[in-house]
Order: C-alpha cells, then sequence, then structure tokens
C-alpha cells in the first residue's frame, strides 16, 4: 500500500498495480512465471509518478531539520504504521544523509553560532584586520581566536585530558566570574598570596572576569570550553607574570601565551604587537621581555593544567615555581 505521503493521494488504479507489483515479485520467489521485466519496469513506473515521485529514487518530501523529524518519516504515519508500511531503503538513507549534513550546522551550546568554513574565513580576515587596527578590540580578538584556533585547541584539549588535575578541569568545568569569587575573601588573604595578588590586579587595572566574551564560533562543545578557559586565565598570567595591561604588559604576556598554546591569535599579536610602541619601550621588549617570555613558556607547564581556584592561598612565587615560570625581568 502506498503512503498517502508519497504523492498527496492514492487511486484505486495504483492500488491496483502496486498489488500485481508485489504479487509478481512473490511469485518469481515461488518459482512461478512472473510477468516479463518490461511489464514490471512498467509498473513500477507508474507508481513512482503517480506518487509523486521521479524515476530511479522515488523522492520523498524534505525531512523535517530534527531528529523528532526524520523518527516521524521513518516509521510514517500512525495510519500507515498499522498496515504495515515500510519506506523503501534508498529513501531512508538519503534522508538520514541529509539530516546529517543538517545538523553540522545545530546550535551545539548556549551561544553557540553555527558557521560555514567559508563564513569562518571572512570572519577571521575581518576580525584580524580589525584587531590589528586596534589591539584593544577584545571582541575582534575573541572571534579571530575561535576562527583560527581550531587545532591549536585540540592541542590544547589532549594535554589538559593527559593530565590528571587538567582532566579534573575538563570535566568539572570550573568558571572564573564575579559571580563565582570569594572577592572580599580574597581581599583578606595575606599579601604575596595568590587570591590577594590577582584581585590587587583587578583592581589596580579597573578590569573584571566578567568582560571576557562566551565562546560564539567554536564547533565543538568541549573546544569551547578550552577557548573560554584559556580567556579567564588571561589575567591570572598577567598576576603570575607581573605583567600591566598597558601595552608592552600586553604584548609580553601574549609571546609567552603564543609558546604555550600555538594559538595564530596569541602569535599573530605577539608579532605585530610591538608596531604602536615607542623606540624605549620597543628596545625594553627586544632585550628583557620577549627573551625572558619565550623561555618561561618553554619551561612552563601547560597553563591550562592547573586549577587555579583551588590555589588562592598559595604564594605567587611559589605558584610560578610550580608552574615553570621564570622570575620577570626589572624594569
Amino acid at each position: 500500500m502506498i503512503h498517502q505521503g508519497c504523492g498527496g493521494g492514492r487511486s484505486r488504479g495504483q492500488g491496483r498495480d502496486a498489488r500485481g507489483f508485489l504479487a509478481a515479485g512473490s511469485a518469481e520467489g515461488r518459482g512461478r512465471q512472473a510477468p516479463s521485466s518490461g511489464r514490471v519496469a512498467a509498473v513500477w513506473r507508474r507508481i513512482c509518478w503517480r506518487g509523486g515521485a521521479r524515476m530511479g529514487s522515488c523522492w520523498l518530501p524534505r525531512a523535517p531539520g530534527s531528529l523528532r523529524g526524520l523518527r516521524r518519516l521513518a516509521l510514517g504515519s500512525p495510519a500507515s504504521r498499522g498496515k504495515g508500511y515500510q519506506l523503501p531503503h534508498t529513501d531512508l538513507i538519503a534522508t538520514a544523509d541529509e539530516h546529517m549534513d543538517e545538523e553540522r550546522y545545530y546550535q551545539l551550546y548556549p551561544g553557540h553560532i553555527p558557521t560555514s568554513p567559508l563564513q569562518k574565513a571572512l570572519l577571521a580576515a575581518g576580525s584580524a584586520f580589525m584587531a590589528l587596527y586596534n589591539p584593544y578590540r577584545h571582541d575582534m580578538v575573541a572571534v579571530l581566536g575561535e576562527t583560527t584556533g581550531s587545532l591549536a585547541l585540540q592541542s590544547l584539549r589532549d594535554r589538559m585530558k593527559h593530565d590528571p588535575e587538567g582532566y579534573q578541569i575538563l570535566q568539572e568545568r570550573p568558571r572564573i566570574r564575579l559571580s563565582t569569587l570569594d572577592v572580599s575573601g580574597l581581599r583578606g588573604l595575606p599579601d604575596g598570596t595568590f587570591g590577594r595578588e590577582y584581585v590587587r590586579f583587578l583592581d589596580d587595572n579597573r578590569v573584571s572576569p566578567d568582560t571576557r566574551m562566551p565562546a560564539k564560533f567554536v564547533d565543538d562543545e568541549e573546544l569551547a570550553y578550552v577557548i573560554q578557559r584559556y580567556r579567564e586565565v588571561h589575567d591570572l598570567m598577567h598576576t603570575l607574570l607581573s605583567m600591566p595591561t598597558n601595552m608592552l604588559g600586553e604584548v609580553a604576556v601574549k609571546w609567552f601565551e603564543a609558546v604555550q598554546t600555538g594559538l595564530p591569535m596569541c602569535i599573530l599579536g605577539a608579532v605585530f604587537g610591538p608596531v604602536r610602541l615607542n623606540a624605549r619601550k620597543l628596545q625594553i621588549l627586544t632585550t628583557k621581555l620577549i627573551p625572558w617570555a619565550v623561555r618561561s613558556g618553554r619551561n612552563a607547564s601547560c597553563v591550562l593544567n592547573f586549577y587555579y581556584e583551588n590555589r588562592w592561598e598559595q604564594t605567587v612565587e611559589s605558584l610560578r615555581e610550580e608552574i615553570g615560570i621564570l622570575p620577570p625581568p626589572t624594569i
């Protein structure tokens, strides 16, 4: 019996044609004389064309863009399910393939904006131009990091998975925000502790962890958290490296992060950031800060493998030594 959705209706002639075609197949299976191949082909053409199908593929309407729609299409309507109807096997495969193609562009996590490779390339080019024109456009820097950092993020995730503390972070997914920080408690810690110096850095530079943009263009939910974690520990790196948020300090931190993470965005900032520095600051950067930042980045363990929320009471000096960060130069 032909599904009503295959052509919007079914006539008695169609029913007879279908029964004749099926009877031909069963007769052949029992060894009886089956109709000629020409007659069978003619019957099949009438079924397909009258059912609204193209010859050779017998298409069905496009599947709805959801798993529920695909399931409904695969099972048929309630009426057809009770009458023993089955979808043609080739149609089900084609519909499933279409669904898988569409699912690549579904929202994978809250705030995710699905984009094609071409769209990512355009976003990367535009954000790179704006980030170079104005390095303080943190939104453009964030877009650049997400659209160009897929391979580097995968490498960072693998490094986290192979480290006990990093793996715990991936499982628990802590966030560094004002809503998760006990700011007054951190201010009450002794001078020199990591938590006290971090809050001091926030106060002195008038910055907040809540200004870090959430991930939008990373097409993997776990990698989206990795880049989010990187953004939220960026200010912690400023604290551990004793670098301010001016251009000189930002470029020094970018050199450290470029060696540590391999993110193209960090490499771009490290290479092109110094063009805005004057001659005196450029000399300090090239003779002192860059050599120290590169050595520290190579010597240090992966900075994403440390559960900083559990180390507020640890001194900055001991945490630097544990991570492998060399003492910052005197400027």
